[in-house]
């Protein structure tokens, strides 16, 4: 039991007075009043003030506006509170925690969803190369999310809220909808790591409370195999551009534009006609080598002029030796009146390689394109072979690309 009454501190004198266990009153000469508590906490002994002290009469509402609040962030403190908040100090000390830099995470402010979210996202949007990506990521969350959740502190946004936020475009808009949910959960987990949120968050529940999104084929649009060579034809006849080699090159070898953009001569084994592609380029983080026709050979020794002072330059590079944008690739076939993506020549390949090299088995082609093949697969045919195998599919492709072009050379640079 404490030696102080709401009515001694009320009219206690100048000076410090105990109310046992390192609780004190300390009272000024301007009759100013606050909190002090003296603790010992590894092994040193310390005085900290813990707040004001509230001598005022609370409403019913005022009371239940300060219970709100945690008792180790509350300043104006009355008796009682003095003493939990001084029993809570003990109890951390007791622990063997520093009670000074705990009070500093209990006061930390707690921001918003909103104010959360953008500074995640500028955190974040420092490793992002992709300018579109980095615009749409918080435009997405200021058109779906904020208007429900983002006047909300972020310590206390759970998944029914997410989920009913979500509700009326998880239907009708499923790839944002789930965009949405994703960029939800990153803020969340950005916010615990702040200190914001006092646990990790899992969103997974969420979806537990929306219906099965129906399934959606997405599917590239791809130029019809027997219509290659003729555009390939096309190209080889225009002013070589790096854009023009890179997509050639593209087509030649069936791989994806990142792949293709993102090349550089140390992957290229001239000798052996191969291209080692390490596991940072490839989609599933696996590297892949990829057996190089006559065709993507030809694009190589013209890209060879290309080569920059760079410790290990690009292929095909673009401004300022950086990468070239997947767009200048796309624009290509735009300005060609087609109406393709670069992604879709792997299928143009895949269906070339079903019904013009049947005999090849379908593993071979699936491991052209780097998609998974099971190991038994590979031991089947042993893997000497099986790399065999790939390159007498490549070569194929490759002379039914020159098929109609055989007689037309790459242009001289206009």
């Amino acid at each position: 039991m404490g030696k102080l009454t709401t009515l001694k501190v009320k009219n206690a004198p100048t000076g410090r007075h105990s109310d046992g266990d390192g609780l004190l009153l300390l009272v000024k000469d301007s009759g100013a009043r606050s909190w002090v508590l003296r603790i010992q906490a590894n092994g040193v002994r310390r005085d900290f003030g813990l707040g004001s002290v509230d001598l005022s009469t609370r409403s019913p509402a005022a009371a239940a506006e300060a219970e709100r609040i945690p008792i180790l962030q509350r300043k104006m403190l009355n008796l009682a509170e003095a003493r939990e908040k001084a029993e809570a100090y003990r109890r951390i000390a007791k622990a063997g925690l520093d009670p000074i830099e705990e009070r500093r995470k209990a006061m930390v402010r707690v921001p918003t969803f909103e104010k959360a979210a953008k500074e995640c996202h500028e955190a974040l949007k420092k490793g992002w190369r992709n300018k579109r990506h980095t615009d749409s990521w918080l435009a997405c969350l200021d058109a779906y999310a904020f208007p429900a959740i983002g006047a909300k502190s972020v310590d206390v946004v759970e998944g029914p809220q997410v989920r009913d936020l979500l509700a009326p475009i998880w239907i009708a808009k499923p790839e944002t909808a789930r965009r949405v949910l994703q960029r939800i959960g990153a803020v969340l987990d950005f916010a615990h790591v702040q200190g914001w949120r006092t646990s990790e968050t899992s969103l997974k529940s969420v979806r537990k409370g929306l219906p099965r999104q129906p399934k959606v084929e997405r599917h590239f649009p791809a130029m019809p195999y027997a219509d290659v060579p003729d555009f390939v034809t096309e190209l080889r006849g225009q002013p070589e551009t790096v854009g023009r080699m890179a997509l050639l090159f593209l087509i030649a070898t069936a791989a994806r534009s990142g792949e293709v953009r993102n090349a550089r001569w140390s992957h290229i084994d001239r000798e052996a006609k191969l291209w080692h592609r390490p596991a940072p380029l490839m989609k599933a983080g696996v590297a892949h080598t990829v057996t190089l026709n006559q065709l993507a050979l030809d694009i190589l020794d013209r890209a060879k002029d290309l080569r920059g002072d760079e410790k290990d330059p690009l292929l095909f590079p673009g401004v300022r030796n950086r990468a070239l944008s997947d767009m200048t690739l796309l624009k290509i076939l735009r300005d060609a009146d087609q109406p393709y993506t670069p992604h879709g020549f792997r299928s143009s390949f895949r269906d070339f390689a079903a019904e013009k090299m049947p005999t090849i088995p379908d593993p071979v082609a699936e491991a052209a394109l780097a998609h998974a093949v099971p190991d038994k697969t590979i031991a089947a045919y042993k893997r000497t072979q099986f790399l065999e195998l790939r390159r007498k599919l490549l070569d194929g492709w490759g002379n039914f690309l020159m098929r109609a072009g055989k007689v037309v050379k790459l242009a001289v640079s206009a």
